[in-house]
């Protein structure tokens, strides 16, 4: 059965659990003084990576699917965020904020932690990384002048393009399963609402309306 990893505060503090897709077979798979977010499968399933704060910053870690063998792949004086593992899982992608400026990029490293390559350039604001369905592309949040706009980027870093164009925020990228559109959510009429764009950035079509 399929699993759903998550975090709780039921123990006292924030840890990760899984459960079977139907709310059964609770497991706690962290315990540790320091605060577990972010949990995100390998594509097969056997590994979790996650974000916490064990050891003074932020750092990316993974574990097993049953919980054992926490690793440590991020070691950064920044604090590193929001791990997505690539559609193959032999990489994962994340957001790293220096402490001193709180400036933030988007890196890629090997799912061993090794080969951490940050893939955003110059870009001084780069977040919620998005993997395409092949792998080939990454989706992202920047804020260019005065609003949070969509990106994609290749995966090693060439070939930047913004895809939003709206005073509006647009944020949370997410690929359709075929790789020919980008879900998103945006304020720009108002309330936060979802849309899609085709990948190219064309043709936004909003999808829900409600206050």
């Amino acid at each position: 059965m399929a699993r759903i990893a998550f975090v709780t505060n039921r123990d006292g503090n924030d840890e990760l659990y899984a459960m079977n897709a139907d709310g059964s077979n609770s497991l706690r798979l962290t315990d540790d003084t320091a605060l577990d977010f972010a949990p995100t499968w390998s594509p097969d399933g056997t590994k979790i990576a996650f974000q916490t704060d064990r050891g003074g910053n932020m750092a990316i870690y993974r574990i097993d699917a049953l919980g054992a063998n926490p690793t440590r792949l991020t070691n950064s004086t920044r604090n590193d965020y929001g791990p997505v593992w690539s559609p193959d899982g032999t990489k994962i992608a994340f957001y790293g904020q220096l402490v001193s400026s709180g400036f933030s990029g988007i890196y890629v490293m090997n799912a061993d932690g090794t080969h951490q390559t940050r893939i955003s350039g110059d870009v001084i604001e780069a977040w919620s990384p998005s993997w395409a369905p092949d792998g080939t592309k990454i989706a992202y949040i920047s804020y260019p002048d005065s609003s949070y706009e969509i990106y994609t980027i290749n995966a090693d870093g060439s070939n930047a393009a913004r895809l939003t164009y709206s005073p509006a925020d647009d944020q949370a990228p997410a690929w359709s399963s075929d790789g020919t559109k980008i879900a998103f959510q945006t304020n720009r009429d108002g309330d936060y609402e979802v849309y899609t764009i085709n990948v190219d950035g064309t043709n936004p079509t909003r999808l829900t309306k409600s206050p």
